[in-house]
């Protein structure tokens, strides 16, 4: 009973006993080769093609290459949102730091500024990210439905999906605002192409 009692205790054992304590090398030749544990262990690296992507099954409808290789509307939709997205909630950040460095007196301690500054930026940037993100998925998935109804993608696409999307996220507020803001997307989406268009 006291040996169970000495184990679970910690307490050494006498001097007489033959047993010696664990050293760190013997506990880390258990651990398995980190260099197994990578993600790509084992795998020929000059074979993969998971950047890559195969020419068949990129999206072939005409006029749809854009700058980034698409494999149809799921990909438009994950990768506009989500760069959209972004640039927005960034944006948005900068206009909040500006803002809250603004409203808060010059002469006010460092934390009070700092305070301001965070405070803003927690209100403007995800406020400008998730409102762009709404429309960049609607305009995303209206671009891609035009496009597979008409065979082709082109500028019409874009400008159309644009106002659209535009005019669905401000369709609570009445028709002066729908107007604008389906006219200041339609005008993004059509610079957006005419500038994609013109770098490919």
């Amino acid at each position: 009973m006291s040996n169970i009692w000495d184990s679970l205790g910690g307490r050494k054992q006498s001097k007489g006993s033959e047993a010696t304590a664990p050293d760190a090398t013997s506990f880390l030749s258990d651990l398995p080769d980190p260099t197994q544990l990578h993600p790509l262990a084992g795998l020929n690296q000059e074979t993969l093609d998971y950047i890559t992507l195969e020419d068949s099954a990129l999206d072939q409808t005409p006029g749809s290459r854009s700058v980034l290789p698409s494999r149809g509307w799921s990909d438009d939709l994950c990768y506009g949102t989500g760069t959209t997205y972004l640039a927005a909630l960034t944006l948005g950040g900068v206009w909040g730091l500006a803002e809250g460095l603004q409203k808060t007196p010059a002469t006010a301690p460092p934390k009070i500024r700092l305070n301001g500054a965070l405070n803003s930026i927690t209100r403007r940037g995800p406020f400008l990210g998730n409102s762009a993100g709404v429309v960049a998925m609607v305009y995303n998935g209206l671009n891609s439905g035009i496009g597979y109804v008409r065979g082709k993608h082109d500028a019409t696409n874009s400008i159309v999906a644009g106002a659209l999307s535009g005019a669905v996220f401000k369709s609570t507020r009445g028709l002066k605002p729908m107007a604008i803001s389906g006219g200041i997307v339609a005008t993004i989406a059509g610079g957006w192409t005419v500038l994609s268009k013109t770098f490919l």
